[in-house]
């Protein structure tokens, strides 16, 4: 049992050690930014995009993009406070206790991971070509099962599912396993365990449970 921080996990903690209330701050304003950017490449992929804003068409569009903008530091709140209580909650299934206020903190850390497919998305669109569709902008996840496969190839009751299927969840649970290790104390292995029932096992159920109820 590691009662003292390895030199990984020490490595980790000074790495992460600033101001979360300001990284915070920065991780909203990226996200607000590269999605503000996405959707002015969806808008321009729309056939006659210009006539039809002049009409006032896209009124609805703009208010749905303003109110997720105005929801997303509450989204991001949110997911932190579950995946924290996920972490909690598998800890004590497997055994032990560990802080909730340093899961919590270090789930707002590890979010930096989701920027990437986002920015990948901007990039790979930031130069859309004729006859780009508004949904294969929006529904593209890179390097995921979904784009590996083709939308047009599945039913769309498995788009969600396959699309969360990428890099980036095995990334994720990555930099979560060495951030448990940290907090925890705990060797790799248990850690490796607590990750797998903790984040992998839920998302599997919620992934199962969306296609299972899914309507088209």
């Amino acid at each position: 049992m590691a009662k003292t921080l390895t030199p990984e996990g020490q490595r980790l903690k000074e790495l992460i050690d600033f101001d979360k209330r300001i990284y915070f701050l920065v991780l909203v304003f990226l996200f607000l930014l590269i999605r503000y950017l996405t959707n002015t490449l969806i808008l321009e992929a729309i056939p006659d995009y210009n006539k039809l804003e002049a009409r006032g068409d896209f009124m609805i569009f703009h208010i749905f993009n303003a109110l997720n903008y105005l929801w997303t530091p509450f989204a991001l709140l949110w997911k932190f406070s579950v995946v924290a209580f996920l972490f909690w909650l598998g800890a004590f299934l497997i055994g032990y206790k560990v802080p909730y206020k340093d899961l919590w903190q270090f789930a707002l850390i590890a979010e930096l991971v989701f920027i990437f497919p986002e920015l990948i998305r901007l990039l790979v669109y930031i130069a859309p070509q004729t006859g780009v569709t508004y949904t294969e902008i929006d529904e593209y996840r890179a390097l995921s099962v979904l784009s590996l496969v083709g939308s047009d190839s599945v039913e769309a009751q498995y788009h969600y599912a396959l699309a969360t299927m990428n890099i980036f969840e095995v990334i994720y649970g990555i930099v979560w396993l060495y951030g448990f290790h940290m907090i925890s104390r705990r060797p790799f292995g248990e850690c490796a365990i607590a990750v797998f029932i903790s984040y992998y096992l839920p998302l599997a159920i919620w992934l199962t449970w969306f296609v299972m109820v899914y309507r088209g």
